[in-house]
């Protein structure tokens, strides 16, 4: 198979890269930054190419149709994946990207695409257990999230032939820039903040399953033209629980403080209210950031299991070690 990954350079694209040219698939994938580009073809089983693209520039959508012709499939990562940031960021990230995969699509019969999406879509602060992909979805909680429920209705306005729409939830891994860093990095510093007993129940999705779920989404026949599935480890814990085994595999000291989640929010929200009158920065803490740490989110899998046989080839336990592991030899690495 002749495949193209956009947002190869990120920390998921990387992986899938790797996968389908260990599978013996010509990959080519895109991305802005040419040292990790050079990394990820450093790393690679096989023989990659990197297309230097920029999505949302205006040479971006010629560019991506040039290079996908003759190709079988699209797996689309490039995102902007944050809790906070411009809605112009999200919308030349998330959106214009998802465009410019279509276009290219649709010029060049490109007979399947591979969108990574977000259960980020179906949170609203509130407790919700075992959620359904055809769920209405409640409006969304940030610019992130809207960004992506837009990207979706463009997918599904398109009309492709074949198309794969998963929704990971909490994907984690070596190279991962975001989920456990976040964690890890206040745990190095001081007390992780509890909310809510720390007993909200959490899905997590190895990097190691998200690539097999993407590999049966390019392999396996379809059983319609659009399919939309939910994606985890199917092994919910939770939050405190979490950070127990965090501690123990990486070897670090675990300190918790509980507080009340309204306090939590209320210091969020003027923090966000601050940051947006300044320079428009991250702020320390944001609701959303916070809210998926206080509040249950679990997901029903039984779609992908039941229609594209899908089962994790890694458990938690052991993508928890496996992340550790690379972690602490970066950490060594270190001057």
């Amino acid at each position: 198979m002749k495949i193209l990954v956009t947002g190869g350079t990120g920390f998921i694209g990387r992986h899938l890269v790797w996968k389908l040219a260990a599978e013996g698939c010509e990959v080519q994938f895109s991305g802005r930054n040419p040292e990790a580009a050079a990394q990820v073809i450093a790393h690679s089983p096989a023989p990659v190419r990197w297309l230097p693209l920029e999505h949302g520039s205006p040479l971006a959508k010629r560019l991506l149709a040039d290079a996908s012709r003759e190709h079988d499939a699209i797996v689309h990562c490039a995102a902007l994946s944050s809790p906070w940031g411009s809605p112009q960021a999200f919308a030349r990230a998330n959106l214009d990207s998802t465009a410019e995969v279509i276009h290219a699509c649709g010029k060049n019969r490109i007979p399947r695409l591979v969108h990574i999406s977000t259960p980020s879509l179906y949170f609203n602060f509130s407790d919700r257990l075992g959620i359904r992909e055809d769920q209405p979805l409640p409006p969304p909680v940030n610019d992130y999230a809207r960004s992506k429920a837009q990207a979706e209705t463009l997918l599904a306005d398109a009309k492709l032939p074949e198309c794969v729409i998963l929704r990971p939830r909490a994907v984690f891994g070596p190279w991962d820039a975001t989920l456990m860093p976040r964690l890890l990095r206040v745990m190095q510093r001081g007390a992780i903040p509890l909310m809510r007993g720390g007993q909200a129940q959490l899905d997590l999705t190895c990097v190691d399953n998200l690539v097999h779920a993407v590999w049966l989404a390019l392999t396996r026949p379809l059983p319609r033209p659009l399919c939309v599935y939910n994606l985890s480890n199917g092994t919910p814990l939770a939050f405190k629980d979490l950070l127990q085994q965090m501690a123990e595999h990486f070897r670090l000291p675990l300190r918790t403080r509980r507080l009340p989640w309204p306090l939590v929010h209320g210091v969020a929200r003027l923090l966000e209210l601050k940051a947006r009158l300044g320079n428009g920065a991250e702020p320390l803490i944001t609701r959303y950031g916070a809210g998926v740490l206080a509040f249950s989110q679990t997901l029903d899998i039984s779609a992908i299991q039941r229609e594209l046989g899908y089962r994790p080839v890694i458990s938690q336990d052991q993508g928890i070690a496996q992340h550790a592991q690379w972690w602490l030899a970066q950490q060594r690495q270190k001057p």
